[in-house]
């Protein structure tokens, strides 16, 4: 009986001391949080939406389906919904629309205010359960702290699979899976030591492949479906900088080719239209099915002293896009050339071409000129019906910053792409979902435990790839990759 006492006014003590405000006025205007999730469509198996209202006392957010409540939360400038909570309300509200209400205590509302509810839409469409990415700062000199990491996206947990710490300060960059795999993958390690870091099975090695019939670097890699090949562009690359310009730095090739490495026979193989041409070949990809092979080119008819002197011409430099098609059986490209976006007719410079899992649109990035979007202001991401060859309308993706580097999840649902619109100067990840018929949703940030690390971090997320389970990198195993020997 004693014990029962005691319980009960633990009970009750607990009940007394939880924040239950209630807000003495109505507002007619939406809540200004951080990141904006008002009117977004989410995944079954996303984490949870946290987000804070700056300079607010106590926020508290009511979570309802139809007018009925499901939880509320509170705290002091952020909201930090535990995790079983919200896959619980997520696993109930599939397919539905949830509404949120949030009222906001501050200076300016000592009572609190009440402002009107925004809806969450709860999609039927799943999302991968990890993306990899490099975080690194978004300088032009500084390269020596870096990692490529993975985060689980139903939660919060991320993991470092290499660092520049384990490179003895070298750059590691360019990672690629094949088909979502983690079992195949490669990355790219710069420096003393370094070379291409490639992974066939479950089984990690060096491919020098520079070393590999025209003793060409590997730079921007693209796996073929079905893991036997994989295309690289070998591309000559400098940087300059503007002296009055909305850009601050530009980013180009003095020289860029497509190689292709079979990775069964462990050679590689060329084309003579794409390797060593006057045009310049860059940013490959194969379509899902394996089939084509497309890629970014340059006609730009200079001569070898204007090359030299390219930083006159980068504005000179419009990649159009083309699709060749691939043979499977012996990694041949075929005589036929299509010309899927050209800078003649529709401007611009294409980078980054993705096509949909399901073989139906191509994504691609669009600046003004040369090939390293992400420094571009203007770069917007643009998208193709492959099926009707029309363009697909996607501004709601878009921003007045840079949005660049795109992945399709394997589902082809969902879209995650690089944003500097936050503050012009990181680029953060954004999520947004896609529907049968190519129409898009408005897109959200990466959710963070802390949502203050949004805007805190002092890093640029880079290159982010969905893939299906976490890749296992030993610190051992890199450690022996890089012992120069």
């Amino acid at each position: 009986m004693k014990q029962l006492l005691l319980s009960l006014l633990t009970f009750f003590l607990y009940i007394g001391c939880t924040e239950n405000k209630v807000a003495s006025k109505l507002g007619n205007t939406y809540p200004d949080i951080f990141p904006d999730y008002k009117g977004i469509s989410i995944p079954i198996n996303i984490a949870p939406l946290n987000f804070t209202v700056r300079n607010s006392s106590h926020i508290k957010a009511v979570f309802s389906n139809n007018n009925q409540p499901l939880f509320s939360i509170e705290g002091k400038n952020k909201i930090d919904i535990p995790l079983k909570k919200w896959q619980h309300m997520l696993s109930d509200n599939t397919g539905k629309q949830i509404d949120i209400s949030i009222s906001v205590w501050n200076e300016s509302y000592p009572e609190g205010i009440q402002y009107k509810s925004f809806p969450v839409y709860i999609t039927t469409d799943s999302i991968d359960p990890y993306i990899a990415y490099r975080l690194i700062e978004p300088g032009y000199e500084s390269w020596h702290e870096m990692d490529i990491r993975q985060r689980a996206l139903n939660c919060f947990k991320e993991d470092i699979i290499i660092s520049s710490n384990m490179n003895e300060k070298g750059c590691v960059n360019c990672h690629s899976f094949c088909d979502y795999n983690p079992q195949n993958w490669l990355f790219h390690a710069r420096g003393e030591g370094g070379s291409t870091i490639i992974t066939v099975n479950g089984k990690t090695r060096k491919l020098p492949i520079e070393q590999l019939g025209p003793k060409k670097s590997a730079t921007y890699p693209y796996w073929h479906p079905s893991g036997n090949f994989v295309a690289f562009s070998s591309n000559l690359t400098r940087q300059t900088f503007y002296g009055i310009s909305r850009n601050k730095i530009e980013v180009f090739d003095m020289n860029s080719d497509i190689i292709i490495y079979d990775v069964k026979n462990d050679r590689v193989l060329t084309d003579s239209r794409f390797c060593g041409s006057d045009d310049w070949e860059t940013f490959p990809a194969f379509s899902p099915g394996g089939k084509y092979l497309y890629m970014c080119v340059a006609h730009l008819g200079i001569n070898e002293q204007q090359r030299e002197m390219m930083q006159s011409y980068f504005e000179k430099m419009k990649y159009a896009l083309i699709r060749v098609p691939f043979n499977s059986a012996n990694g041949t490209l075929g005589e036929k050339i299509d010309t899927i976006y050209s800078p003649s007719q529709n401007g611009g410079s294409v980078s980054f071409p993705r096509i949909s899992p399901d073989g139906r649109f191509l994504m691609f990035t669009k600046a003004d000129c040369a090939t390293f979007p992400i420094q571009h202001v203007e770069a917007d991401l643009k998208m193709i019906d492959l099926n009707t060859m029309r363009f697909v309308n996607t501004d709601i993706l878009n921003s007045n910053c840079s949005d660049s580097y795109h992945s399709w999840s394997s589902n082809g649902r969902w879209i995650v792409f690089s944003s500097r619109r936050v503050d012009g100067k990181y680029t953060r990840l954004f999520f947004s979902h896609c529907d049968s018929k190519g129409k898009f949703s408005k897109p959200f940030m990466l959710p963070q435990k802390n949502p203050e690390q949004n805007g805190e971090l002092l890093y640029a997320y880079n290159i982010p790839e969905f893939i299906k389970s976490p890749v296992v990198f030993s610190r051992e195993k890199a450690a022996e990759l890089f012992r120069v020997k």
